[in-house]
C-alpha cells in the first residue's frame, strides 16, 4: 500500500507517552505509590475487577450462590486498594491546584471515575444482598462502565518512540478518514432508506384463513409457512383458496408483534437497509417484497443495494484501514520488529572460499553439538535421509489419524488399531526427541524454536496415549503433528513465515480483539441480564457467545431482534443503535485491521523493490528469447533451405539457386549505416545505433553480422566522439554559469518545485562528468569539495544503475532479435514451418484472403498528414469500442450472446432436444463457429505455427467448446438418465458463455489476473486445508457418534427413541405472537428417529471437513455450536469458537490479502516504491482532471456581478445543500394518495421546487446561459429543476398516484446533488464510480461465470424437490431463477443449506432410471463440487478483486496534501490559469500560447525567468517538439509540468525513465544548438549594423530627427520605453525615453501600437513590421497582482524593448482584476507569426 514519504524513516525520537504518569516525584512522602510492584498489582487488580463484574449477574448467583459473596469480597478489596491509590495521588498532586493536579490529568480522572463506579457497584450489591433492591431490577445497569477498567491493564503500552505531534497527526487523519467514510455510508443508507419507503412501505399484508376476525389473529390463523401477499391482483403473490390477503395491522397486531424490520418510515427503513447491507437475512426481505409488490421493483432495489452498499461502499472501510495501517506500521516498526530471514536461530552463515577461488555463504551451526552421542549418530541426525524419514512418518501418522471413523455403537473395543498405531508413533517421535537431545545437548536442543514446538508435541502426545486421557483435549497435540509437514515445502515454509513471522503485530491484534470481546460482553451482560424472556445475556459465557456471533455476522440479526423484542418498543431504538455501532466497528474496522496486517506482512521492503524490478525485467528478457516448444520441434528435423532462382539474366551461363536470406543481406546496407550515423546521440550512441539497426532488421528481417562492421560505422564513431566532446564543453559552460554567482544580489525567494527539479537535473548531469566537476570545483572550500565529492559518488552510483538498466534493455532487444532470427531460420530451412495444416502455403492467396477476413477491424482514428498525430474524433469512445476486437470476433460475440439467450429459455420442462425453436440457435452457433475456426486455422494455423489457434489455454477451450457443441448437436439424445454421460455432456455444453473470455482481450486479462497469483492462492488453500484437517481429526476423535440424538427432545436414551410424537412447526421468524391460554402452535405427528443432525456430522474425516468448510464460510457455525454444546457438553463449545476465530480472522483475511497483493503485482504496483506509487497516482489523477467549467466573474459591478458573488458564496452553497436535505426529509413516509399526510408534504415540496428554480435562475443570470451550461453539475441541476417544474404542473393538474411517484423521483434525483456540494462525498463517490469503471470487466466475468453455473444448475438440480431452502422463490427450475439463487449464494446467504437440499437421495425422493427431468432427487457429488467450487471462485477470489480495485482507487483520490507530488491546490491554480489563456473554453490552445501560460503560473509551479530561463526554454521547446507546432490540450501541458515537477530518477520506472531521460537530453541539446545559432545571428547583426552605421551617418541623423519630431507631435501620456540590452548595443538605431515613475510594470509588446518603430539596415528591402506597447485600460488604482516583467520577441529578426507602465491609484481591486483579465484575453488572441527560433529568444 501507499506509504508516506515522511514516514519512511524511523528516527531516534523521544518517547511519546500516551499512558499514565505513574512515576511521580521522588520527594513524595508516600513512597509505596512509586513502587513497580504496586503498578503491576493494580494492573492485575483491573483484570480481577473485570472478572468480578462478569460474574455479577442474577442467573450466575442463582446457579452458584457462593459467588455472590466472593464477588462482594473481591470488590471490597479492590475498592479499598483503588481508593487508597486515588487518595495518595490527590495528596501528592493536589486536587485542583497545580499544573499536574489530579483533575487536570486525563488518566487520573479516568481512574477516579472507575473508583466511583466501583463504589456504586459495591453499594448496590449490599442492597441486593439485603433484599432492598431486587437483583432483576434495572439498577444493575449502573455496573455498565465497570468493564472499562480493563484499559488500566494495557495502557502501560501506550508509549511510543515517536514525537507526539506525529502520532497525533496519524490518529487525527485516520479518524477524519473513518468519519468521512462513515458519512459516505450514511449517505447511501439514507438514499436507500428513502427509496425503500417510497417503493415498498409496509409489509403488513399476510395470507390468513377466511374466518379470521380483527383482534383474534393467532399462529393458527396464518398460512404455513407465513406468506406475504399483495392486495392488488396484478402484482405480488395471491393467496391460495381458503385464505385471504389481509393487513395484520388492521386486524389488531401491534408494531412489536409485527417486527421491527420493514420500510414503514425513514428510521425503520435505514435500520432495515443496514441489516440487508450486512448480507444477513437480505434475501428473505427480498422474498417478502416480491410477494407484496411487483417483482422487478424488488430485484432492482435489493440487487443494487447489495452491489453498492455491501460490495463497494463498505469495502471503502478496508481501504481506509489499510492505508492508515501502512502509515502506522512504518512508525511502529521498532516496536513490532522488522522482517528477518527464515534462518533458524540456531544457525548462522559465514563466508568460505570455494575451490574456484570465489566466496560463498555457508550455513554453520553456532551451537555445535554439545551432547555425548557418538559421531555417527550426530552425523545421522543431521543427514537429510533422517529428516525425510521423520517427515514421512509424520505423513503416515496424519493419514492414519485421518482414517479414523465412527464404527457404530456395537463396536466397544477399548484398544483398537488406531490406538495401537498412535502408541507406536508416539514412541517413535519420543525416541526422535531423545536422540536429538542426546546429540545436541538439552541447551542446544531448546535453543531452536522448532525443537521447542516438537518437545511440546512429544510431552502432549505422551500424555494423550494414557488410557484415561485418550480422546480428550490432549488429542490436540496428536493432530498438531501435521504442522511439521510445512517443512516439506520451502515455498510454503517461507509463505508461512512471511505471514506469521513478525508475530507482534498479529499477536497484538488478536489480544486487542479478545479484550474487546470481553469488555463488550461484560457491558452487554450488565445491560440486559435483568431483561425477562431473554436468555442470551443471562451469564457471561452466553453473552460472550452472542457478541462473538455478532462479530462473525452469522445470525447477528437474530440476536438483535430477540433483544429488541425483549426490551420493548420504548428502548428498541437505543438497543438497535448500540448493536449497529458494535457491528459496524467489529466487522468494518476490526476485520479490516486483520486484512491490513496480512497485506503489510506480504509487503516488500523498500530497498528490495528496485532490485526486484531489475530481476523481473531480466527474467522477462530471458523468457522472450526462446521460442515455444511447439515451434522448437522443427529444430529436430534436418534443414531443407528454401532456394530462390534469379531470373531476367543472360542465358549464356547457368545461374544456380541462391538462398533467400543471402540475397536479403545486401538490401539497403548503406541506408542502414547512414541512419545509424545520423540518429545517434552523444550520451548513448551505442543504444541509438542498436535501435536503428533493430528498425532495419524489422524491415529486412535478417542482416548479416559481418556487414555491420563497415567503414560507415567507423566514420560514425569518429563523428560521435567529436559531438560528445563538444557537448561536454557546452555542459561545463552551462554548469559554470549556473554556479558562478550570477544570481547574487537578488532578493531571496522560495523556489518552485519546477525550479528545484530542474537544478537537480542539471547538477546530476554535470556531476556525471568527472573532468567537468573538477574544473568547476576550483576555488571552493574543503567542506564544499567534500560535499561535491559525495554527490559525485552518489550520482556515479546512479550512473551504474543506468548502465544496468540499459544492459537489461539491450538484452531484451537482443532476445527479440534472436527470437526473430530463429523464426526466420525456421521459416527458411523448413518448408512446412508456418504452413497451416502443413498444406496451405505461406503466401497462398487463400491464406492471405483468410488473414484479411480474420484480422479486419474497425479503425476510425484519423492522423494528421503533417504531424502524424492521431486526431480525436467526436465519438472516439464508441469508435474505440468498435475497434476493440476484429469484425469476425464481433460476429462471434453476437452469435454467442444470442445462443446464451436461447439457453436461458431452456428448462427441464422445455428441453432443447424437444423444442425445434431452441435448436435453431444451436445450429447457428455451430455453423458460425465452424466457419470461424476454419478461417482462423487457414489464416494462422492450428498448432505448429507462430500464431496458431491452439497456442494457449483459450485456444484449447475454444476447440473444446466447439467439439462439445458439435457432438451434442449431432447426438441430440432424447432420453438423458441422471448422472450419465449424456447429462455430463449437457453440463459441459453450459461452458459456452466462457467463449466471451477468449474473444474479448480485457476478459482475457481478467483471467490472467485470476490465475497469475495461483501459487499464493494455492498456498493459502493448503494452510486452510491443514487447519481444517487438524480440527477435523480432533472432531472425529471427540465427537464421532456423539452428535446423534432422538428428534424428540424429551427422549434421552436410544432404546426409548421409537413411536411417534407431535412436533411444532415454525410459522414465521418475523412475527412475535404469543400463545393464548389453551392454544397450541401448529404441528404434526412424526416418527421418532435416532440420527445425526441433518446437515453435518463428525463420524469421519470427510464429513467433518465438509462441516468445517461450511463453518469456514461463517455459515451454519451457530447450529454446529449449539448442537455440540447441547449434545456433548458446554466446554466443547470452545472447539468451534477457536476454529471460527482462526478461520474468520486469519484464514479468510488471508484470501483477501493474497488476492489484493496479487492484483497489485499484476498491475505492477506491488514492486513500486513510495515515490513511484505516488507518480502513478499522480498520472491517474491528471487523466481525470479537467479544465474548470466555472465562467469568470462579470467585468463590472452590476447586477450580474452581484449575483455571481451571491451564488459563489459558501453560505449560499451550504444553504442550498440544507434545503436539499430538508426536501429529502419529506420522503420520510410513503407518499400515498389515500394518506392525508401526503398532500401537505407534496405542497411543501412544491415550495422547495420554486426555491430551486430561483437558484438556477440566479446562476444563469450570474454566469450567462453559455457559462452555466459549461458545468455538468449545472446541467444536472437544470434537468432536475425542469423535471420539478413539469411535476408541479402535472401534480396540480392530475393529482394521482403517478404524479406522487414522479415527485418522489424528482426529490431522489436532487438528493444525488449533495455529493457534488461536499468535497469528501465527491471524492469518495468518485472512488466508487472509478472502481465500477475499472471493475467493469471483472463484473462481466463474474456474470459469465454465474451464467455458466446457472445453466449447469438447471441441468443438475432443475427438478429437485422443495426442502428447507429450495422453495418457490429459490430453485433451479429455470435459468433466471438459478441466477437469483446463485447471486444469493455469492452473498453467502444460507448457501450450505441450499447445497444440502440439492444432495437429497432416496428414500427421501423419487428416482427415475431413464430421464433426469422425471426425478426429484439431487446429486450428492455434483452438488458438492458445484456449490463449493462456485463459492470459492466467486466469494473468495472474484469479490476480493473488487476490494483490491477499491483500495487502489481510494489511495488515488483520497490521499492528503502531503502525500501528493502535485497537490489539489496546484491543480486548481493551473485550472484557473488555463481558463485565462483558453478564453474560448475549447480545451486546446495553440503551442505559442504555452509560454504565456507558463509566465502566469505562480506558487509551486512558477517559472522564474531570472533564475530559470533555461528551464523555460526547455518546457516551451518540449511542447513544440511533441506537438509539431499544433494545438496542445489541457492534459498535454499538465503532463509536461508533472514530469518537470518530480525527480524522475526516483519516481519513474525503468523503461519510462530511460525514455524520459532520452527526451530531455534531446531537448537540452536542441535548445543549446538553437541558442548558439541565435547568438551567432545577433553577433552578425551587430557587426553589420556597425558597418552600415559608419557608412551612413547622414541617414542616421535624418532618422533621429524624424523620431524627435514624432515624439514632439505625439507626447506619451502614461507610457515610456526603457532601453534594453540590444538598445545599448545599437544606441543610434533605437529610441531613448526616460523613466517617469518608480511604480512601473514591465509588460510585453503587441502589434497594436503605432509608436516608435525601426527597420534594420539588413532588412531594408523587406516590408517593415511595426511594434509598440500594450495599453492598459484606465483604472483608478494600480493592480496589486501585477504581471511580472517578461520580454517577448515577435517577428523574424527584430528584438523588442520592454515597456514600463505607470498606473494611477486603484479604487476597486476586483474591477481592476477583471480589466487585467480582459487585457490578457485580448492580447492572447493576437495572431502571431513567430517561428520556432523566436519562441526560444526570451
Amino acid at each position: 500500500m501507499l506509504k508516506r514519504k515522511q514516514s519512511s524513516r524511523v528516527e531516534a525520537q523521544p518517547v511519546t507517552d500516551f499512558g499514565p504518569d505513574e512515576s511521580l516525584s521522588d520527594n513524595a512522602d508516600i513512597l509505596w505509590i512509586n513502587k513497580p510492584w504496586v503498578h503491576s498489582l493494580l494492573r492485575i487488580c483491573a483484570i480481577i475487577s473485570v472478572i468480578s463484574v462478569c460474574m455479577n449477574t442474577p442467573m450466575t448467583f442463582e446457579h452458584y450462590p457462593p459467588l455472590q459473596y466472593v464477588t462482594f469480597t473481591l470488590d471490597t478489596l479492590l475498592m479499598f486498594l483503588y481508593t487508597a491509590e486515588m487518595i495518595a495521588k490527590m495528596h501528592i498532586r493536589g486536587i485542583v491546584k497545580g499544573d499536574s493536579s489530579y483533575v487536570k490529568d486525563r488518566w487520573c480522572v479516568f481512574d477516579g471515575f472507575m473508583v466511583f463506579c466501583l463504589w456504586v457497584s459495591l453499594v448496590l450489591q449490599v442492597f441486593e444482598i439485603a433484599d432492598i433492591v431486587d437483583q432483576m431490577s434495572p439498577w444493575g445497569m449502573l455496573r455498565i462502565p465497570r468493564p472499562l477498567i480493563m484499559i488500566r491493564a494495557f495502557r502501560i503500552y501506550f508509549r511510543f518512540e515517536l514525537p507526539r505531534t506525529r502520532i497525533t497527526n496519524i490518529l487525527k487523519r485516520s479518524g477524519e478518514q473513518i468519519w468521512s467514510v462513515s458519512i459516505f455510508l450514511l449517505f447511501f443508507l439514507l438514499l436507500y432508506g428513502i427509496l425503500g419507503v417510497q417503493m415498498f412501505g409496509t409489509f403488513t399484508y399476510h395470507c390468513v384463513v377466511n374466518d379470521t376476525k380483527p383482534g383474534n389473529v393467532t399462529w393458527n390463523s396464518l398460512a404455513i409457512p407465513d406468506t406475504h401477499c399483495s392486495p392488488e391482483l396484478e402484482e405480488g403473490y395471491q393467496c391460495p383458496p381458503g385464505f385471504k390477503c389481509m393487513d395484520l395491522e388492521d386486524l389488531g397486531l401491534s408494531r412489536q408483534e409485527l417486527g421491527y424490520s420493514g420500510f414503514n418510515e425513514i428510521g425503520t427503513s435505514i435500520f432495515t437497509v443496514y441489516e440487508a447491507a450486512s448480507q444477513e437475512g437480505w434475501v428473505f426481505l427480498m422474498y417478502r417484497a416480491i410477494d407484496s409488490f411487483p417483482r422487478w421493483r424488488s430485484y432492482f432495489y435489493f440487487i443494487t443495494l447489495i452491489f453498492f452498499l455491501a460490495w463497494l461502499v463498505k469495502n471503502v472501510f478496508i481501504a481506509v484501514i489499510i492505508e492508515t495501517f501502512a502509515e502506522i506500521r512504518v512508525q511502529f516498526q521498532q516496536m513490532w520488529g522488522s522482517r528477518s530471514s527464515t534462518t533458524s536461530t540456531a544457525t548462522t552463515q559465514m563466508f568460505h572460499e570455494d575451490a574456484a577461488g570465489g566466496w560463498q555463504l555457508v550455513a554453520v551451526d553456532v551451537n555445535k553439538p554439545q551432547g555425548r552421542a557418538p559421531a555417527c549418530l550426530q552425523q545421522m541426525m543431521r543427514s537429510s535421509v533422517f529428516h525425510m524419514f521423520i517427515l514421512s512418518m509424520v505423513t503416515v501418522d496424519v493419514i492414519v489419524a485421518a482414517s479414523n471413523y465412527h464404527k457404530g455403537e456395537s463396536f466397544r473395543r477399548q484398544y483398537d488399531e488406531f490406538y495401537l498405531a498412535e502408541v507406536a508413533f508416539t514412541v517413535l517421535f519420543d525416541l526422535e526427541a531423545l536422540l536429538k537431545i542426546w546429540c545436541l545437548g538439552f541447551t542446544g536442543y531448546i535453543s531452536s524454536s522448532l525443537h521447542k514446538f516438537e518437545l511440546l508435541l512429544v510431552i502432549g502426545t505422551t500424555l494423550h496415549v494414557y488410557p484415561d486421557l485418550y480422546h480428550s483435549q490432549f488429542t490436540y497435540f496428536q493432530v498438531l503433528r501435521v504442522v511439521r509437514l510445512i517443512k516439506i515445502s520451502p515455498a510454503l515454509e517461507d509463505f508461512v513465515y512471511k505471514i506469521f513471522g513478525p508475530g507482534k503485530k498479529l499477536g497484538s491484534l488478536v489480544v486487542f480483539t479478545a479484550s474487546l470481546l470481553i469488555v463488550m460482553s461484560a457491558i452487554s451482560l450488565q445491560m440486559f441480564c435483568f431483561v425477562e424472556e431473554l436468555d442470551r445475556f443471562t451469564t457471561f459465557p452466553r453473552a460472550f457467545m452472542s457478541m462473538f456471533q455478532i462479530l462473525t455476522q452469522e445470525g447477528w440479526v437474530d440476536v438483535m431482534d430477540q433483544t429488541l423484542n425483549a426490551v420493548g418498543h420504548m428502548w428498541a431504538p437505543v438497543v438497535a443503535i448500540y448493536f449497529i455501532l458494535y457491528h459496524l466497528f467489529a466487522t468494518l474496522i476490526l476485520l479490516s485491521l486483520f486484512v491490513a496486517v496480512i497485506l503489510d506482512n506480504l509487503e516488500l521492503d523498500e530497498d528490495l523493490k528496485k532490485l526486484k524490478q531489475l530481476k523481473q525485467s531480466e527474467a522477462n528478457a530471458d523468457t522472450k528469447e526462446k521460442l515455444p516448444l511447439r515451434l522448437r520441434i522443427f529444430e529436430k528435423f534436418p534443414n531443407r533451405p528454401q532456394m530462390v532462382k534469379i531470373s531476367k539474366l543472360p542465358s549464356d551461363f547457368t545461374v544456380p539457386k541462391i538462398r533467400e536470406s543471402f540475397m536479403k543481406q545486401f538490401i539497403d546496407r548503406q541506408q542502414q549505416d547512414s541512419c545509424c550515423l545520423l540518429r545517434s546521440l552523444p550520451s548513448a550512441s551505442s543504444s541509438s545505433c542498436d535501435h536503428s539497426k533493430r528498425s532495419a532488421i524489422e524491415d529486412n528481417k535478417y542482416i548479416d553480422q559481418k556487414l555491420r562492421k563497415s567503414v560507415f560505422s567507423i566514420r560514425a564513431r569518429n563523428l560521435l566522439e567529436k559531438e560528445t566532446a563538444v557537448t561536454k564543453i557546452l555542459r561545463a559552460c552551462t554548469r559554470q554559469r549556473m554556479l558562478s554567482g550570477s544570481f547574487e544580489g537578488q532578493p531571496a525567494k522560495e523556489r518552485s518545485i519546477l525550479s528545484v527539479q530542474h537544478h537537480i537535473r542539471q547538477e546530476r548531469r554535470s556531476l556525471r562528468h568527472g573532468s567537468n566537476s573538477q574544473r568547476i570545483s576550483r576555488g571552493k572550500s574543503l567542506e564544499t569539495l567534500t560535499q561535491d565529492h559525495s554527490n559525485t559518488v552518489r550520482y556515479r552510483n546512479a550512473q551504474r544503475e543506468d548502465s544496468e538498466i540499459k544492459m537489461i534493455q539491450e538484452k531484451k532487444e537482443q532476445a527479440e532479435m534472436k527470437r526473430k532470427v530463429q523464426e526466420e531460420e525456421l521459416r527458411e530451412n523448413h518448408p512446412y514451418f508456418d504452413k497451416p495444416l502443413f498444406i496451405v502455403g505461406r503466401e497462398h492467396r487463400f491464406r492471405n484472403f483468410c488473414r484479411v477476413v480474420v484480422r479486419a477491424r474497425f479503425n476510425a482514428s484519423k492522423t494528421d498528414p503533417v504531424t502524424g498525430a492521431v486526431k480525436n474524433t467526436k465519438y472516439h469512445q464508441l469508435y474505440d469500442l468498435l475497434g476493440l476486437v476484429t469484425y469476425l470476433d464481433w460476429v462471434m460475440i453476437i452469435v454467442t450472446i444470442c445462443s446464451c439467450i436461447s439457453m436461458m429459455f431452456e428448462s427441464p420442462f422445455r428441453r432443447v432436444m424437444h423444442a425445434p425453436t431452441l435448436q435453431i440457435a444451436e445450429y447457428v452457433f455451430v455453423i458460425f463457429m465452424s466457419i470461424e475456426l476454419n478461417l482462423k486455422i487457414m489464416a494462422d494455423g492450428l498448432f505448429f505455427t507462430p500464431t496458431a489457434v491452439i497456442r494457449d489455454f483459450g485456444g484449447v477451450m475454444d476447440i473444446f467448446i466447439y467439439l462439445v457443441s458439435l457432438i451434442f448437436l449431432c447426438w441430440m439424445p432424447q432420453n438423458v438418465p441422471a448422472e450419465s454421460g449424456a447429462q455430463l455432456l449437457m453440463v459441459l455444453r453450459c461452458l459456452r458463455p466462457l467463449r466471451i473470455f477468449k474473444l474479448v482481450p480485457q476478459m482475457r486479462k481478467v483471467v490472467r489476473e485470476l490465475f497469475s497469483g495461483f501459487k499464493e492462492i494455492f498456498l493459502v488453500s493448503i494452510l486452510l486445508l491443514t487447519l481444517m484437517l487438524v480440527f477435523a481429526s480432533f472432531g472425529v476423535q471427540l465427537f464421532a457418534g456423539k452428535l446423534a440424538k432422538c428428534n424428540d427432545p424429551n427422549i434421552i436414551r436410544r432404546e426409548d427413541c421409537n413411536g411417534i410424537f407431535r412436533i411444532n412447526v415454525s410459522v414465521s421468524k418475523n412475527l412475535n405472537l404469543k400463545l393464548r391460554p389453551g392454544e397450541k402452535k401448529p404441528g404434526f405427528w412424526v416418527p421418532r428417529v435416532w440420527a445425526n443432525p441433518r446437515n453435518f456430522n463428525f463420524d469421519n474425516v470427510g464429513n467433518a471437513m465438509l462441516a468445517l468448510f461450511e463453518v469456514l464460510s461463517l455459515k451454519g457455525w451457530v447450529e454446529v455450536r449449539d448442537v455440540i454444546i447441547h449434545r456433548v457438553g458446554p466446554m466443547h463449545g470452545i472447539y468451534i469458537h477457536v476454529f471460527v476465530f482462526l478461520g474468520c480472522m486469519i484464514g479468510l483475511t488471508l484470501f483477501v490479502g493474497v488476492v489484493i497483493a496479487n492484483f497489485n503485482e499484476n498491475k505492477g504496483t506491488a514492486l513500486l516504491t513510495v515515490d513511484q506509487r505516488r507518480w502513478e497516482d499522480l498520472k491517474s489523477r491528471l487523466k481525470i482532471a479537467q479544465p474548470l467549467h466555472l465562467p469568470p466573474r462579470p467585468d463590472n459591478d452590476g447586477f450580474r456581478a452581484k449575483m455571481y458573488d451571491i451564488t459563489q458564496h459558501p453560505f449560499f452553497k451550504r444553504t442550498i445543500a440544507l434545503l436539499v436535505l430538508a426536501q429529502s426529509v419529506l420522503l420520510s413516509v410513503k407518499w400515498d394518495v389515500e394518506d392525508p399526510v401526503t398532500v401537505p408534504l407534496a405542497t411543501m415540496s412544491v415550495v422547495f421546487t420554486f426555491i430551486f428554480v430561483l437558484e438556477v435562475t440566479m446562476k444563469i443570470i450570474a454566469m450567462s446561459p453559455a457559462g452555466f451550461w459549461q458545468s455538468r453539475r449545472n446541467r444536472y441541476d437544470l434537468l432536475v429543476t425542469s423535471l420539478g417544474v413539469v411535476w408541479v404542473v402535472l401534480h396540480f393538474a392530475l393529482l394521482n398516484a403517478y404524479t406522487y411517484m414522479m415527485g418522489a423521483c424528482v426529490i431522489v434525483f436532487r438528493f444525488f446533488s449533495i455529493c457534488g456540494k461536499h468535497v469528501t462525498l465527491k471524492m469518495l463517490l468518485l472512488t466508487v464510480v472509478v472502481s465500477m469503471y475499472k471493475s467493469f470487466f471483472i463484473i462481466v466475468g463474474m456474470f459469465l461465470l454465474l451464467l455458466c453455473y446457472a445453466f449447469a444448475g438447471v441441468v443438475l438440480f432443475g427438478t429437485v424437490k422443495y426442502g428447507e431452502n429450495i422453495n418457490r422463490h429459490a430453485n433451479f427450475s429455470s435459468a433466471g431463477k438459478a441466477i437469483t439463487v446463485l447471486f444469493r449464494i455469492v452473498t453467502g446467504e444460507d448457501w450450505n443449506k441450499i447445497m444440502h437440499d440439492c444432495m437429497v437421495q432416496p428414500p427421501f425422493c423419487t428416482p427415475d432410471e431413464f430421464t433426469y427431468w422425471a426425478t426429484d432427487c439431487g446429486n450428492y457429488a455434483g452438488a458438492l463440487m458445484y456449490f463449493c467450487s462456485f463459492y470459492v471462485i466467486i466469494a473468495y477470489i472474484m469479490l476480493n478483486l473488487l476490494v483490491a480495485i477499491i483500495v487502489e482507487n481510494f489511495s488515488l483520490f483520497y490521499s492528503t496534501e502531503e502525500d501528493q507530488l502535485l497537490s489539489y491546490n496546484d491543480l486548481r491554480h493551473f485550472q484557473i490559469i488555463w481558463n485565462m489563456v483558453d478564453d474560448k473554453r475549447e480545451g486546446v490552445i495553440p503551442t505559442f500560447r504555452v509560454k504565456f501560460l507558463l509566465r502566469l503560473l505562480r506558487g509551486r509551479l512558477e517559472v522564474d525567468l531570472d533564475k530559470d530561463k533555461l528551464l523555460f526554454k526547455h518546457m516551451c521547446y518540449e511542447m513544440e517538439r511533441l506537438h509539431s507546432g499544433g494545438d496542445v490540450t489541457f492534459h498535454d501541458v499538465l503532463s509536461m509540468l508533472s514530469y518537470r515537477s518530480v525527480d524522475i530518477r526516483k519516481s519513474l520506472q525503468l523503461e519510462e525513465l530511460l525514455a524520459r531521460e532520452q527526451l530531455e537530453y534531446t531537448i537540452e541539446e536542441e535548445v543549446a544548438k538553437q541558442t548558439i545559432r541565435m547568438w551567432l545571428k545577433k553577433c552578425l547583426k551587430r557587426i553589420r549594423a556597425k558597418q552600415q552605421q559608419s557608412c551612413s551617418i547622414i541617414h542616421s541623423l535624418r532618422e533621429s530627427q524624424q523620431q524627435e519630431l514624432s515624439r514632439f507631435l505625439n507626447p506619451p501620456s502614461i507610457e515610456t520605453t526603457q532601453p534594453s540590452e540590444d538598445m545599448n548595443a545599437n544606441s543610434q538605431d533605437s529610441n531613448m525615453q526616460p523613466e517617469t515613475s518608480s511604480q512601473q510594470q514591465l509588460l510585453s509588446p503587441t502589434l497594436s501600437d503605432r509608436g516608435g518603430s525601426r527597420q534594420d539596415a539588413a532588412d531594408a528591402g523587406k516590408p517593415q513590421r511595426k511594434f509598440g506597447q500594450w495599453r492598459l485600460p484606465s483604472a483608478p488604482k494600480p493592480i496589486s497582482h501585477s504581471v511580472s516583467s517578461v520580454n517577448l520577441r515577435f517577428g523574424g529578426r527584430t528584438t523588442m524593448k520592454s515597456v514600463v507602465c505607470k498606473m494611477n491609484p486603484m479604487t476597486d481591486a476586483a474591477s481592476c482584476g477583471s480589466e487585467v483579465k480582459k487585457w490578457w484575453t485580448r492580447q492572447l488572441t493576437v495572431e502571431s507569426d513567430e517561428s520556432g527560433d523566436d519562441l526560444l529568444d526570451i
